[in-house]
């Protein structure tokens, strides 16, 4: 089969590059990837050798035009590619895989992990588009809940399940590491339904600084964004394969991002999060009410959010404690990237075989 896959951000790609691989591997299919330039995510493939078609070289802007100029843009751009490749399948997060796809009559699969009210604008210019919605069970899809195909696990556990992702300890003595250390990690809040978001300013930062040292665990600082001077001895320089290894190894992980905060949990890492998202998102709303795996807080509860750091900081056997959590939670998922080698390579009839029996996706536990 002949597949087009588009990425526009590094876990977009990370979330299928074991399925990826797997088709690369049967000989069977024709991938075409296409990406837009946006933070790693062109490092990682050409750090994994993969073959790619950057249509978008330069980051766009934040404002609200720059976002749709960009949907503009890459719609004119992939219109000459889909005619030279001629796939049978588009699959990506993005409007424009769903709204070519129907131009063009091609199946397509929108993929997300994010809810409809969090994503409305997004929403509005994919789902009237695409035929199949794939994402975990706890996603809310709005008015289009009969293109969803819903399977039991996340985005990040297709390459952070034990099945996948292999820890590797000479990463700690590549980076001079030693246990215990705390990864704080600053996002830039630049997506599309970042704005008005607020997460953790310098204020916080010191105060969180301050009660991580005093209870001797090391501090590593890792920031999308430009950071103040004084924060220089903090900041970590990691190659983009190395971050989960270091995120693996952390004793915790505070953070303003959703995703590091997923990912956190999926590795069993105690993660505490300040966002203005707190509350809001089905999958981190989950790992913390069934889980207890991640914590979230509002930017006015940085109080609670130190009294919570300070009870967990005095838990003995902390990794142990959270590495059973991540197990309760690896006992109710399947094995994501294994399901989604079978959902893509065999679609359109895998949308038939899941929508008459939804339980099918038990035979990828």
């Amino acid at each position: 089969m002949k597949v087009l896959f588009y990425f526009g951000h590094p876990a977009q790609y990370l979330f299928l590059r074991p399925t990826l691989r797997d088709m690369q591997r049967s000989g069977d299919h024709q991938i075409t990837i296409v990406i837009k330039t946006k933070d790693v995510l062109e490092s990682l493939l050409k750090q994994d050798g993969m073959e790619y078609l950057n249509i978008l070289p330069q980051e766009r802007g934040r404002s609200k035009l720059a976002i749709g100029m960009s949907l503009l843009k890459r719609n004119l751009k992939l219109i000459p590619v889909i005619r030279r490749r001629r796939p049978q399948l588009l699959v990506g997060t993005d409007a424009s895989m769903a709204q070519l796809g129907k131009l063009f009559g091609i199946n397509r699969i929108t993929i997300t992990e994010d809810d409809y009210p969090v994503i409305k604008t997004l929403g509005r210019l994919t789902y009237p588009f695409t035929q199949t919605i794939l994402c975990p069970e706890v996603c809310s899809v709005g008015a289009w809940q009969e293109k969803k195909i819903g399977y039991k696990g996340y985005m990040k556990l297709a390459y952070l399940h034990p099945s996948v992702f292999v820890p590797d300890e000479q990463v700690l003595l590549q980076y001079n590491l030693s246990r215990p250390y705390a990864l704080i990690r600053l996002a830039k809040l630049t997506a599309h339904h970042d704005f008005g978001i607020q997460g953790i300013n310098n204020e916080v930062l010191d105060r969180l600084i301050a009660i991580l040292e005093g209870k001797g665990y090391q501090v590593i600082l890792s920031s999308e964004a430009e950071t103040d001077k004084k924060y220089q001895k903090y900041l970590l320089r990691v190659k983009v394969t190395d971050m989960h290894q270091l995120l693996y190894h952390a004793s915790m992980l505070i953070s303003d991002s959703q995703s590091m905060s997923v990912e956190a949990a999926m590795m069993g890492v105690p993660s505490l999060r300040l966002s203005d998202f707190a509350g809001k998102i089905s999958v981190l709303e989950e790992l913390e009410n069934t889980y207890q795996l991640t914590f979230a807080f509002k930017p006015g509860s940085v109080d609670a959010l130190e009294k919570k750091l300070d009870a967990l900081l005095d838990v003995s056997h902390l990794k142990e404690e959270f590495a059973g959590r991540r197990m309760r939670m690896l006992d109710d998922k399947i094995n994501v990237s294994a399901f989604l080698t079978w959902f893509i390579t065999q679609y359109p009839k895998s949308r038939e075989i899941m929508q008459q029996d939804p339980e099918f996706q038990l035979k990828f536990k």
